[in-house]
């Protein structure tokens, strides 16, 4: 075990699995106290029981982020069961991909929903916990524990991706948010930064013709990269290889640790030396 986030409360979203889950692991190895989140129950519980196993401190809070009170249930998850809150990770997400000639309204408000607005509900929520308490801090002591938002985004948001339309401006949009947290709330040490994944092996990429679906509250949707187009991103990808949800953790605990304390504002891509 280790003590990089330790006495920390931490919130991730979408982390019954992928790089979710392996953030959550790793931030409990860490010293974390974690609130684990996912729109299933099982994997959420096996998270929270696998961190448990090893000694760290998790619960579970199973919800839909996109629907309107899961930010401030989320959040009062964290502040009833460990009396505070220092860490944002907005992980939550999935592709819907299509041009944007065959796209409809739903197809194109759920990607921006799931990836844009619920991160700002969070975030939102989060106020009183991260900037009263901030305040009375500064109060008392003359300084701010430091706080972080990390938020994910993606190299499609950074460049675009055909096909992708809706993902690619939710992802853009992500930054934008982050970069303007950076400075809203600066003044209540709170650094907010930004993980734009390039091509991470997880259910969202794994071969289409595997019939992976993932559920968006009301209805399940197929997931994936066909096998031919998998292949082709794989090898534009100067390692030569994905990335593991292990090495995408990384990046998140780097955002999230004090090893980040004067680092706010920036979209680190982790592409295995991808670049735009």
């Amino acid at each position: 075990m280790g003590d990089l986030l330790k006495g920390k409360v931490a919130i991730i979203t979408g982390s019954g699995r992928g790089i979710g889950q392996a953030t959550a692991l790793k931030f409990a190895k860490e010293g974390a106290k974690v609130v684990v989140s996912d729109i299933d129950a099982l994997p959420a519980e096996e998270t929270v029981g696998r961190i448990i196993d090893s000694g760290g401190e998790a619960v579970s809070y199973v919800g839909d982020v996109m629907v309107p009170d899961f930010a401030q249930g989320i959040v009062q998850k964290a502040v009833d069961t460990w009396g505070g809150l220092h860490i944002i990770v907005n992980n939550a997400g999935f592709t819907w991909d299509g041009m944007i000639h065959k796209m409809g309204d739903e197809q194109w408000d759920k990607i921006l929903n799931i990836h844009l607005k619920a991160p700002y509900r969070i975030i939102k929520a989060a106020h009183p916990y991260f900037c009263n308490a901030a305040m009375e801090e500064i109060e008392k002591k003359g300084m701010a524990t430091a706080r972080k938002i990390v938020n994910v985004s993606s190299v499609a948001g950074v460049g675009g991706n055909l096909g992708q339309v809706n993902y690619s401006s939710a992802k853009a949009g992500i930054i934008g948010l982050t970069k303007t947290m950076s400075k809203e709330w600066a003044r209540y040490n709170v650094q907010a930064n930004c993980v734009a994944f390039g091509f991470i092996d997880t259910r969202l990429t794994q071969d289409k013709e595997k019939g992976i679906e993932v559920d968006t509250g009301k209805e399940k949707v197929a997931v994936g990269v066909p096998a031919k187009q998998r292949d082709l991103f794989i090898r534009m990808i100067p390692m030569q290889r994905p990335g593991t949800p292990e090495e995408a953790a990384n990046t998140i605990l780097f955002f999230a640790s004090p090893l980040s304390n004067y680092v706010s504002g920036q979209v680190l891509i982790c592409g295995g030396g991808f670049s735009m």
